[in-house]
């Protein structure tokens, strides 16, 4: 299959020369092709002829219309226009009349073969005449009378449909064309799978078994490497293959005819026949009902980590700006902009951290999935972990009305959206839950802020993801995005006398009956505090609306701010049937803290320890 949906069905034009003339040979070629004999009686047009699958050896039906010089102009045209590739039988008028009716007819890369009777005219004499107006792809000697070369024509016809060279070599300059280099690249970057930068034989021979289903035995791979040692000095490195041996060796698979080789490279890695991958490669269909959400699953974050490991050349748990560039050059362009660094956890460089890296693929899966299975798409997901598609790489979680009715969830993402009037200390609040003080907040561009704020929490030593989202304060216009979420943070500047109001207002109108559990954070807690202006204390306004006691909160410290109330806010979106003097109770809280600081520094202790055993 081509394009996912099963094998195409080639069509082959017989196209008389002569407009108004016959006896050039097509009919016969045809009833030859069918009889395996000469036919002693002829017909003006032979009937349409569709040769089963079964018996090509591309295993592709094929459909052969022929012309008479009788049919009218509008039949032609409509068969040329369908047509995957057209055969001109002899030469009068092909630069006058059919090459251009051709190229006029048909896309611009239509296919076509030249062949002529023999006796009549040498294939030289034919390359002489076509090479002024176009580049046919390939020409060949054939007789029906003598049955020569008839089902080799009809066999290259269709190998010319099915694997056609235009698309990636171009014979005037002898090369191999820069859209095929950038495909070939791509599938030698994903196939490095240590990014050494060569291909050794355990990766070649994955390569090979990954695409043609079988491995190569030591003396073909040793075989393979001295015809590129033969032919060019840097092809083969520390007996692997480099990326400009692998492109010579496709480029002489190309200029030997065997470019079926190199497209079903191509097609593997997701290709189509302009060398652009497909939308069903990239996207492939993945339904997501009602109420549930995408994560990644565990085999994913392996796969991930793989990446990560390979492009973190210095194994500092970080990937520079230079190693962030070398992993995405498997990409169209770069898909992470400045935000993405304030968005996840960075090191004291502002370079995104291997925990940074894995939040920033939970998010986009979390929030675009669609965006996520292109982009693992790219990285070869489904090539290297020998799955159909990337949507094995997605776990759907359960509708989140059964996990209230079972008090329970197997989610493992939880998102809190973070409302406050403006200038409460919202962007502050997610800043703090990556790392950052106030001092480090300063320095960010405020063009390259961003909404959001991924990173991991630990309740009863289990890993969670905590989103936090900060929604404009519009309060007229509050979307149903804007509502729906797992857990809700209001924000409030305690030295702001006029602040705490907006909190109350947004909790009485929308979560006054919900079910979402709300937390109040009383932001800028090293400032004095002012009296609120609203009616209610906001002490007195929780425990009028039984929810937890405000909690106080500064980024303005000197070292990393507490993520006390990060672990807090998951908790609760994980156990959101929980009552509100549970919640309260400080032997509940004690416990879901120390459970998270200690597996912290186990968990990044261990990656540190597999690091250095690598």
């Amino acid at each position: 299959a081509l394009n996912g949906q099963g094998p195409p069905k080639s069509t082959v034009v017989i196209v008389d020369f002569f407009f108004f003339t016959a006896k050039v040979g097509k009919t016969s070629l045809i009833m030859s092709l069918v009889s395996e004999e000469f036919p002693d009686e002829v017909p003006l047009r032979a009937e349409e002829i569709t040769i089963p699958a079964d018996v090509t050896p591309e295993r592709v039906p094929t459909h052969i219309v022929d012309y008479s010089g009788t049919d009218t102009c509008t039949s032609l045209y409509d068969e040329t226009h369908m047509a995957c590739i057209a055969v001109l039988m002899s030469m009068p008028q092909v630069t006058s009349h059919w090459i251009p009716l051709i190229n006029e007819r048909t896309d611009k890369d239509s296919r076509c073969v030249a062949s002529c009777q023999v006796f009549k005219l040498t294939v030289f004499e034919i390359c002489i005449l076509l090479n002024k107006v176009m580049t046919p792809t390939f020409l060949m000697q054939c007789s029906a009378k003598n049955l020569k070369n008839i089902s080799e024509l009809f066999y290259y016809a269709q190998k010319a449909v099915l694997h056609p060279t235009g698309p990636l070599y171009s014979p005037e300059d002898k090369e191999m064309k820069p859209s095929c280099i950038k495909a070939l690249t791509r599938i030698f970057k994903i196939s490095d799978l240590d990014n050494d930068g060569i291909l050794n034989d355990n990766e070649l021979n994955f390569f090979q078994r990954t695409c043609f289903n079988i491995p190569l035995a030591p003396q073909a791979l040793e075989d393979v490497k001295n015809v590129v040692r033969k032919n060019m000095s840097d092809g083969v490195k520390d007996n692997g293959l480099t990326l400009k041996g692998f492109l010579f060796l496709h480029t002489l698979f190309i200029q030997r005819g065997r470019h079926e080789t190199t497209w079903t490279v191509l097609r593997r890695f997701g290709y189509d026949d302009d060398l652009e991958l497909t939308q069903e490669y990239l996207f492939p269909l993945l339904k997501i009902p009602p109420d549930c959400t995408t994560e990644l699953n565990h085999n994913t974050y392996l796969f991930l980590q793989s990446v990560f490991d390979k492009h973190d050349k210095d194994r500092d748990c970080a990937l520079s700006p230079d190693e962030l560039k070398d992993l995405f050059k498997v990409f169209p362009c770069m898909p992470w902009g400045p935000d993405v660094n304030n968005t996840v956890c960075t090191n004291e460089q502002g370079w995104i951290t291997y925990q940074g890296y894995l939040s920033q693929w939970t998010l986009t899966t979390y929030l675009d999935v669609q965006r996520c299975l292109e982009y693992l798409g790219y990285l070869g997901y489904s090539i290297i972990q020998e799955q159909e598609s990337q949507t094995a790489a997605v776990t759907i979680t359960r509708n989140k009305r059964i996990d209230l009715q079972k008090k329970q969830t197997q989610r493992s993402v939880f998102r809190c959206n973070v409302l406050g009037a403006r200038g409460s200390g919202k962007s502050g609040f997610l800043q703090a839950f990556l790392g950052r003080n106030l001092a480090r907040q300063k320095r960010i561009r405020e063009d390259h802020m961003s909404y959001y704020a991924m990173s991991t929490t630990y309740v009863y030593g289990q890993e969670k993801y905590l989103l936090l989202h900060e929604v404009l304060p519009d309060f007229e216009f509050l979307s149903e995005a804007d509502l729906v979420c797992d857990v809700v943070c209001l924000v409030y500047d305690i030295s702001n006398p006029r602040s705490f109001e907006y909190c109350a207002k947004v909790y009485k109108k929308h979560f006054l009956d919900s079910k979402t559990p709300c937390v109040i954070i009383a932001a800028k807690s090293d400032l004095h505090e002012a009296r609120q202006y609203y009616s209610l204390s906001p002490l007195d306004f929780c425990r009028k609306h039984k929810l937890h006691p405000p909690q106080m909160f500064t980024c303005n410290t000197d070292e990393a701010p507490s993520k006390d109330i990060c672990t807090k806010l998951t908790t609760m979106a994980m156990y959101p049937h929980m009552t509100q003097a549970d919640l309260k109770n400080s032997t509940f809280w004690l416990r879901a803290s120390v459970g998270a600081t200690v597996f912290a520094v186990l968990g990044f202790a261990m990656y540190k320890a597999l690091l250095k055993q690598r």
